[in-house]
């Protein structure tokens, strides 16, 4: 649950700390005091999208601390498969800047915006003002079944098979081609797959056949320094060579030794020079027959590099990138040679997918109107409750062609007056009505929702009276499992609170300042008998609002 907010420079709000109790914590104020910014504050902690203009006017920046206390256990796996330690409270901290933007932390450690959406997204359900309204849109109806039903498990088996589904529809509409279209697909096909099976290719060769190229181009050069390396070491006729001066110098050190055998080292590192010297001589003198000039070598290596440039051009710019294409090449050579034959294949896998997809849209199905016969038991017990008898749901619903959703069409009609025919909530219903409605649809749900606190937004609008007096004790007795935050303007309701906070606007020197008060007993009087009677408040109001006050504490 929501144990505190803390909120600087959002708005007309320069400091609020707010601490909440578990069970109905109720808000009352003026409008524009400043109620649809704390809303607007738990939603940026909440991870939604923020603007710049959330910041005072004045600051550098807008802050927002929130901390949640007894997490549920989805939220606890979230938190870490996110890579956060393993802990039964949760502190977040959102900051907005005069630039529109944002940075967020999760328990002191640095996340993104769509983390924080993520991870506190099974904390607060915020039931705004336009939710109800939202109730005549019948695209909200199915998802409202669903979670009270609480089907996930049978929709992702249905949507597996519609996937399935899908994809067979797919590759069957691919294989669908004119003969002519196809007879020139299968040509294109086959000259590609033939060109690049007969070009034998090698992946390496190229570099292989440059570097051989680069060898033949050269090999006159090559000999010739091949030659002239080797006269140095041989020597000629006229002069010796390298090869004949070590000799000398071996043999000298090599007498040197006999007369001081300290020398012995020099006479053993001259010989060994004199004789590498003379291999190198050798090994030389046998590479000269490999650098003939090779016209012939040379004019192959030529056309068959001039043959990998073309097929680069066409097919890819390596060998292995060619390789691949003539692979894919063959592949959809042999799908469109045996297209008829997969087509027949394709069509029985439908058949047999489409049979089973719609045993799990009617699994679906059932699990719904099943859902709506117990939720609108309750919805009814409930609409009783709250001032609405007589009024009765039912579902307008078929059966329509698979979908991703399923194959149900439906939408909830009501029937306000005994005798009378149902009708969609958008034509019968009123403002009034639909938050009653919502508020028992919420009430059937609460013991689906595992999410553990509620936040309603003026779920009293064009309700008063004895109607808002049971809207109040519906969220006291769903305030026993969950914990409920409500906006209010009835003094009705607000009697009900198990903690009753007060918005109040004051101007000073040019500026509007919002703040956020927790009210003792006298204070709930107060504010009680201003619902009740204004500006003007009497004895008799404030009589009325400790007898309310009174009333409930029995």
């Amino acid at each position: 649950m929501l144990s505190r907010l803390q909120i600087e420079n959002v708005a007309v709000i320069e400091k609020a700390d707010v601490q909440f109790r578990p069970g109905l914590n109720v808000l009352t104020g003026e409008t524009g005091a400043g109620k649809s910014i704390l809303i607007d504050s738990i939603n940026a902690i909440l991870g939604s999208r923020t603007s710049r203009d959330l910041v005072r006017t004045g600051a550098t920046k807008a802050v927002i601390r929130a901390s949640f206390e007894q997490l549920p256990d989805s939220v606890c796996r979230k938190l870490a498969d996110a890579g956060y330690e393993e802990t039964d409270a949760l502190l977040v901290y959102r900051e907005i800047n005069t630039e529109g933007k944002s940075s967020c932390r999760i328990n002191g450690m640095p996340a993104t915006a769509t983390m924080l959406r993520e991870i506190c997204a099974g904390l607060v359900n915020i039931h705004g003002q336009h939710d109800s309204v939202g109730l005549t849109n019948p695209a909200q109806h199915e998802g409202l079944l669903d979670a009270y039903a609480q089907n996930a498990a049978i929709k992702q088996e249905y949507y597996a098979c519609y996937r399935e589904l899908i994809r067979i529809k797919r590759e069957m509409d691919s294989l669908v081609m004119d003969e002519a279209e196809k007879q020139r697909k299968l040509d294109l096909l086959q000259y590609q797959v033939d060109e690049i099976d007969s070009a034998e290719l090698v992946v390496g060769e190229e570099e292989t056949l440059e570097a051989r190229r680069t060898v033949l181009a050269n090999a006159e050069t090559i000999r010739e320094k091949l030659s002239a390396a080797y006269a140095a070491l041989s020597g000629s006729d006229q002069e010796g060579g390298a090869c004949d001066l070590l000799g000398h110098a071996s043999n000298a050190s090599s007498a040197m030794a006999e007369l001081d055998p300290g020398l012995a080292q020099f006479a053993d590192k001259l010989a060994e020079l004199y004789y590498s010297a003379r291999d190198v001589a050798a090994e030389l003198a046998g590479c000269m027959d490999d650098y003939d000039a090779n016209d012939a070598e040379l004019n192959e290596i030529e056309q068959r590099l001039d043959l990998l440039y073309r097929l680069k051009r066409k097919y890819g710019a390596t060998i292995e990138e060619i390789l691949s294409f003539g692979e894919e090449a063959r592949k959809e050579l042999n799908r469109i040679t045996f297209a008829e034959q997969r087509t027949r294949q394709l069509e029985q896998e439908k058949r047999r997918q489409f049979v089973l997809a719609r045993e799990k849209a009617e699994a679906l199905t059932t699990s719904r109107l099943q859902a709506f016969e117990a939720l609108n038991e309750e919805i009814a017990a409930a609409l009783n409750f709250l001032n609405m008898p007589g009024v009765r749901l039912s579902l307008q619903h078929s059966r329509g062609p698979l979908s991703s959703h399923g194959q149900d069409t439906l939408e909830f009609y009501i029937a306000t007056n005994p005798g009378e025919a149902p009708k969609p909530l958008a034509k019968i219903a009123s403002g009034g009505e639909l938050s009653r409605i919502m508020l028992a649809i919420k009430s059937a749900m609460a013991d689906k929702d595992a999410i553990p606190t509620i936040i309603y937004d003026e779920i009293d609008t064009g309700v008063s009276g004895k109607a808002a007096g049971k809207i109040g004790l519906t969220l006291k007795k769903n305030a026993a499992s969950h914990q409920i935050l409500c906006i209010t303007h009835t003094a009705q309701i607000a009697a009900l609170a198990d903690s009753h906070l007060l918005i109040r606007k004051n101007v000073e020197n040019d500026r509007t300042f919002t703040q956020i008060t927790p009210l003792d007993e006298e204070g709930r009087v107060q504010a009680l008998a201003s619902l009740i009677s204004g500006d003007h408040v009497t004895e008799l109001s404030l009589a009325n609002a400790r007898e309310m006050l009174h009333q409930h504490a029995e």
